[in-house]
């Protein structure tokens, strides 16, 4: 990190509150290339050990080695914030990737979806992930790393299938069926009962009836399975809720993706465009930057989106304080999620300006606009992101003799499971659940399917 860049953080803090931005305190650190990787493929600087991490860290180094991906910055909100960014960043880049590191911050400190998840899982992510890392290498210690292993494969196969409209925090089922209701809540049988005792109805007779499990079909499967399988056992358990309180993490920053890159991109141009005290070359090789970040075509982990988040968010915030000026866009982003946000303010008009929709024609010749259906471009941009981007899978009855039952709600998902993955799955699943494990589901050709597996036999 080079003097001259240091010298500039305060000033552009400075800058940043000066414009109304308001966040927790970020702190900022340089790292080499590899270790920038690692934190992005983990998802934190410390977390618990697995080899699909391995697995994700050569998959984004071809990348990088390729030119398809670059890291300028990874960031983790929390109070403080944390900021990592790469030791290659050129100082125009540097100075960039702070003014867009503090759009994160503001963002993350102010949206709900954000605010909620800080108060669930706690402002110190960091050390909790490092704490869970500690003692999953104490469970290796005591139970060996092929039994740690095993469970982590269940735990982190489900990392998606979390409920968050319960929380980190829920009770377990109650064990008896409630009582049924004395009065109907109605005028005529409250003026019925109300008559006296001679016409009170009688009180149920007969002892308490327990209460199926699960009551409904259960959609947090950690959750689930961590209160549930019949032999789990406590360290067991206690990785299952780990990997699921880190989950409650993350989901914000896959659930406003689009929005919170949208917000730093806007924030990092607003701030250099008002940034003098930059050099004059200093400020031109930023703005070219800029023009990369937000650059219409995604590249690297983002080419599947097939647009830009960065473009996209960007060009829809311009859109809004345009309109609306900055305190009204402020509230947006406070209030919204990518849902919201997509459905309410990617207008007809924009999605046009934006080639959004889907064109065709010859390569050398005019070309048409083959759909301009809003909703359904709409739909084509948030469908991976429903679920925290899972099929929609809940648990749905434990029979007696222990096996678990599945439901795949591929009506309301709209598409199949892969046979091959989904029996992975399932035998990851079987091992920790001690008991069969099935699922009734259609593959990706609408043909019904039912994939059922047996735990391993225990030697």
């Amino acid at each position: 990190m080079t003097e001259d860049w240091q010298s500039h953080i305060d000033r552009i803090e400075q800058l940043a509150r000066s414009q109304g931005m308001r966040y927790d305190r970020v702190e900022f650190e340089v790292v080499p290339e590899s270790f920038m990787t690692e934190i992005a493929i983990y998802g934190l600087p410390v977390r618990m050990p697995h080899w699909s991490f391995g697995v994700r860290y050569i998959y984004q180094l071809i990348q990088h080695r390729m030119g398809l991906s670059r890291l300028f910055e990874v960031v983790f909100p929390g109070n403080p914030g944390r900021a990592y960014l790469a030791k290659s960043n050129s100082y125009a880049e540097n100075v960039l990737v702070t003014a867009h590191v503090l759009g994160h911050a503001d963002f993350s400190s102010n949206n709900l979806l954000f605010k909620r998840s800080q108060q669930q899982v706690g402002e110190h992510i960091v050390e909790q992930a490092a704490a869970h890392a500690r003692q999953i290498g104490v469970a290796i210690q005591e139970h060996g790393l092929g039994k740690v292993e095993s469970v982590l494969d269940a735990a982190l196969s489900l990392e998606q299938h979390i409920d968050i409209d319960h929380g980190v925090r829920r009770p377990r089922y109650p064990e008896l069926m409630p009582p049924p209701s004395q009065i109907p809540d109605n005028d005529f049988a409250r003026r019925f009962a109300s008559l006296g005792p001679d016409t009170s109805r009688p009180k149920p007779t007969g002892a308490p009836r327990r209460a199926p499990v699960p009551p409904h079909p259960e959609k947090d499967l950690l959750w689930f399975i961590a209160n549930y399988a019949p032999d789990l056992e406590p360290w067991e358990r206690d990785i299952f809720l780990a990997v699921r309180e880190e989950s409650f993490y993350f989901y914000p920053v896959f659930a406003c993706q689009i929005m919170n890159e949208g917000w730093a991109s806007f924030w990092h141009a607003r701030l250099l465009r008002e940034a003098d005290f930059l050099p004059q070359s200093a400020y031109v090789d930023a703005i070219k930057c800029h023009s990369d970040v937000v650059r219409p075509t995604a590249s690297g982990e983002n080419v599947a989106l097939q647009t830009n988040p960065y473009h996209l968010g960007f060009s829809i915030w311009e859109k809004i304080v345009a309109e609306r000026g900055l305190e009204g866009a402020r509230k947006i982003m406070c209030e919204d999620d990518d849902f919201a946000f997509i459905r309410n303010h990617l207008t007809y008009d924009l999605a046009k300006e934006l080639q959004l929709f889907h064109f065709k024609g010859p390569a050398n010749g005019t070309l048409t606009v083959q759909d301009t259906d809003l909703p359904l471009l709409h739909d084509a941009l948030l469908a991976p992101k429903y679920g925290f981007g899972a099929p929609t899978v809940s648990a749905g009855r434990i029979h007696v003799d222990g096996k678990l039952e599945l439901i795949h709600d591929h009506v309301t998902d709209g598409r199949g499971l892969d046979p091959e993955r989904g029996r992975k799955v399932l035998e990851y699943i079987a091992r920790v659940w001690r008991r069969p494990v099935t699922i009734t589901t259609i593959d990706n050709d609408k043909r019904t399917v039912e994939i059922a597996v047996s735990p391993p036999l225990v030697s």
